[in-house]
């Protein structure tokens, strides 16, 4: 779609005193949604432009840290979308295995049953019934942030069509070789009774013990530590260093394991660190992955000691036993024999928890399915390597290296019942067969699904081509892949970032899933603490949209958006953002009472004051600033920059200096209404994919055009007028510090004072009635007496203060102004006397230290001028 080529009637040209955000959003975005702005067509002719939402899980709802990306996204689609491209934000939801599955065993649990009462069948058809009814409103959500996503186009990880890429893949992967079934350790959680991957594991700082315990006896003894002694009855080893003189009498011989009737040997391998402890370590292969590897080299036994509910199995005093329990007795029953050395308590050390029910996880061995990674991770690697994929900001690359070049491979199956459960078959006599889509699973007795599910991160790192109906070569695919930017955290740079770039390489004949991949930070509070519910600062972004409006909230994320740095956030900053939205409203209001308008060309530059061509360059100035920003990421900054735009240049000086002209009416106010018109006009297209509802409201109302949505993004006309912006600048200076005069005599800002202006040394003799519009000045009168005289930037600004100033505190306060100027004075006049120190110090030094005197001599001279024109107190 494109905006209407000529400007309609204003349907209301008459805006309300007030903005209220309630009263617009929700009708705006609406009216977007029916009109198809949103939508992406693969027929049109227009460059394409794709990004895909990091698909937010089916359970969740919109936190901060959804509404702080999902801002930075929508800017960059609604920018694109107005420069002319066809984009597309792809939406959809990811079906969550874990956490999904405990939600419905949560509420199955209410009644009383758990997901084997029902069976797998009758649970997967009750998990599809929740997300029916329950999941999913986070896209609500979505929406009242003013998500500009193609909605038509909203898919779920577990679609047919997405269900049937996932096979595709699977199968394409297992018949290169590189899907595999292998006993490995893995992160497993016994409450969720699954294995996890890396990221669902949280670590934290936990009170522990550390024994340390004696194995073996008289010339065969070893000394061991450990923060879990109940796995040391599935000990089969203990390892020294081979460079260890200590025990190198003792390797190759076997010893007793207390508390057993076995003896295992002493084994010599480098990963032991001989200067940690007492240079000797327990190994216990099923239960450690280190240990593990250990294992795998000396070729030894995996003692399996605890099952999936970590409830100790070995027969004996301490089978049945939890973890914990077992830690005890065992600590307890060795203790009794002699075996305890030393212990620690507490011992504070990082335990790895489950992110979903926070149960300690424990490693255990365990038959799982894994992806080779090697060649995998090399060519996602190397894709960033040649620049075929950007990360952005440049410094994360480092981050991305460390972990793509040192990938393990990957565990991608899970015993859970929801998800996408492996197309293997199991045959009578230990055949396995690979079923791909469309393909007949081999059938007869003895044949039987793989009971596992894969891996969440195994269907969202299809995401990219998978949501534009890979495995088939449609017209979307065509059109939309590769994405233009994946904009997300850094905090799964490693895990679903890694993922999707090794998938789309593989799947897409070498194409990488995006050209750049455009980090951001986490939100923290406004003291930098990570936000949550048990920190007691999480912040529903709903609630603030209900009291200061969308726009304030997106508009404060944007401007904390530093690329890869943390977004520290307050509410009071909100509440700023609010009163910009407020300033935005009553400024184009008065404007557009007072003769701003878009109707016919801009007038010749010869036409116009130099305050008009002064504003029109800074414009044009900001558009190549924003622009430039918008390339590099640069949120903050470029909100930053169009904030200080709006709020200072256009509102708080152009319009104030333009009142007079206004207020005068004739030529002249039509030019400088029609200036103001495209001034608004350019500025509300800028700030639009920011601040999207109130610069709707406000754009058609001043263009009376269909919607800003479809509007043309500005260009930089290249005019520029830097005569102007020199003299405006000067003004800037004259009315600044007469303000900061007033301020400091207690002055209110709309209270008036007769005043004297001298411009004839300045070029501003054209702007006097402007001067005194914006400085509250009242013409001087027969009984004007001057009180206070200002020499400020070649003017000379005399004010009648009688009755409003207190002058001995004014003789106070300049006095103290000169005192600190001639102290100023006298450092950088010994620092130029110094020999010593010119002979060594760098020119731009030494000129620093002469604008410093100069300044000094200038600050010296206009205090003491403003204390001579005090009145005697």
């Amino acid at each position: 779609m494109t905006e209407n080529s000529q400007a309609q009637p204003a349907a209301n040209p008459e805006l309300p005193t007030q903005y209220a955000p309630a009263e617009v959003e929700g009708k705006l975005y609406e009216r977007w949604v029916e009109r198809g702005y949103f939508e992406a067509d693969e027929k049109s002719g227009k460059p394409p432009y794709t990004i895909v939402i990091p698909p937010p899980n089916v359970t969740g709802s919109l936190h901060l840290g959804h509404a702080f990306e999902h801002t930075i996204i929508d800017a960059l689609t609604r920018r694109k979308r107005m420069q002319g491209y066809e984009t597309l934000w792809q939406p959809g939801m990811d079906h969550a295995g874990i956490a999904t599955q405990n939600v419905v065993e949560r509420e199955l649990a209410k009644e009383g049953k758990s997901r084997h009462d029902l069976g797998r069948e009758a649970f997967v058809e009750r998990v599809w019934q929740w997300k029916e009814e329950s999941g999913g409103q986070i896209s609500g959500q979505m929406r009242r942030l003013g998500d500009g996503v193609a909605w038509s186009r909203e898919r779920f990880t577990m679609d047919d069509g997405l269900s049937d890429a996932v096979q595709t893949i699977f199968k394409r992967l297992f018949d290169d070789g590189l899907i595999y079934r292998a006993e490995r350790i893995i992160n497993w959680c016994p409450r969720c009774l699954t294995a996890i991957s890396d990221i669902e594991v949280e670590y934290q700082d936990d009170d522990g013990e550390l024994v340390s315990i004696k194995y073996g006896d008289g010339d065969e003894t070893l000394v061991v530590a450990t923060t879990r002694a109940e796995t040391m009855l599935g000990d089969t080893a203990v390892a020294v260093h081979p460079d260890d003189e200590r025990y190198a009498h003792l390797v190759g011989r076997r010893i007793k394991l207390p508390l057993t009737d076995r003896t295992i040997p002493v084994v010599a391998d480098t990963h032991v660190d001989p200067e940690f402890g007492t240079g000797a370590v327990k190994v216990t292969p099923a239960h450690d992955p280190n240990d593990f590897e250990i294992g795998r080299r000396h070729d030894l036994p995996n003692v399996t000691v605890m099952d999936e509910r970590a409830v100790i199995t070995t027969p004996g005093p301490f089978q049945g036993l939890d973890r914990y329990e077992a830690r005890s007795a065992i600590v307890a029953a060795l203790r009794a024999d002699g075996r305890i050395v030393a212990e620690k308590r507490p011992y504070v050390h990082s335990v790895g928890h489950c992110s979903r029910c926070k149960t300690t996880v424990e490693p255990r061995l365990s038959l799982q399915w894994w992806v080779k990674v090697e060649t995998l991770a090399k060519e996602a690697g190397d894709a960033v390597r040649d620049g075929r994929v950007t990360i952005h900001p440049k410094e994360m690359e480092s981050r991305y290296f460390a972990w793509i070049d040192n990938l393990n491979d990957w565990n991608i199956s899970r015993q859970l019942w929801w998800g996408h459960r492996i197309p293997v078959w199991h045959g009578p006599n230990g055949e396995t067969v690979c079923v791909g889509p469309n393909e007949e699973p081999p059938t007869g007795e003895g044949w039987h699904q793989d009971t596992d599910v894969l891996d969440t991160w195994f269907s969202s790192g299809l995401w990219p081509f998978s949501t534009l109906g890979w495995p088939e070569q449609t017209p979307s695919l065509e059109k939309f892949y590769p994405n233009s930017v994946l904009v997300t955290g850094y905090d799964i740079l490693f895990f679903w970032v890694a993922r999707m770039m090794m998938f789309g390489l593989y799947a897409m004949d070498g194409t990488p899933p995006f050209h750049t991949i455009a980090l951001h930070g986490m939100v923290r509070d406004q003291f930098g603490k990570k936000m949550s519910k048990s920190f007691g600062n999480a912040v529903d972004p709903l609630d603030w949209m209900d009291k200061y409006g969308a726009d304030a909230v997106r508009f404060t994320l944007a401007r904390g958006a530093n690329p890869g740095v943390d977004v520290p956030i307050g509410e009071d900053w909100v509440q700023g953002s609010r009163n910009f939205a407020n300033k935005i409203w009553n400024a184009t209001r008065f404007a557009m009472m007072n003769g701003a308008t878009v109707e016919g060309p801009l007038p010749d530059a010869s036409e116009m004051s130099a305050t008009d061509r002064w504003i029109l360059s800074r414009l044009n100035e900001t558009v190549a600033q924003v622009d430039a920003l918008y390339e590099d990421y640069q949120f903050a900054k470029l909100s930053d920059a169009l904030f200080h735009f709006a709020w200072d240049e256009v509102f708080d000086w152009y319009v104030e200096l333009s009142k007079t002209t206004f207020f005068a009416g004739g030529e002249q106010a039509k030019v400088s209404g029609r200036v103001l018109g495209e001034v608004l006009d350019v500025t509300l297209r800028l700030l639009h994919p920011i601040v999207p509802f109130v610069t709707e409201t406000l754009w058609t109302t001043l263009t009376g055009k269909e919607s800003v949505v479809v509007a043309d993004w500005p260009a930089d006309s290249g005019f520029r007028d830097q005569a102007a912006e020199r003299e405006i600048e000067h003004l800037q200076q004259v009315v600044t510090e007469v303000r900061r005069f007033r301020a400091d005599q207690g002055l209110q800002s709309g209270q008036k004072v007769p005043g004297r202006l001298d411009l004839s040394a300045t070029p501003l003799a054209a702007h006097e009635a402007a001067i005194r519009q914006v400085l509250r000045l009242q013409a001087a009168g027969d009984d004007f007496h001057a009180t206070a005289t200002l020499p400020v930037a070649g003017a000379t600004v005399a004010l009648d203060l009688s009755g409003t100033i207190d002058v001995p505190a004014e003789r106070k306060r300049l006095t103290k102004d000169r005192d600190a100027a001639e102290k100023e004075k006298q450092q950088a006049v010994a620092k130029l006397g110094n020999e010593a120190f010119l002979a060594k110090a760098p020119d731009n030094v030494v000129d620093k230290i002469r604008g410093r005197l100069s300044k000094a001599d200038a600050d010296i001279e206009r205090i003491t001028a403003q204390l001579a024109a005090l009145p005697e107190s």
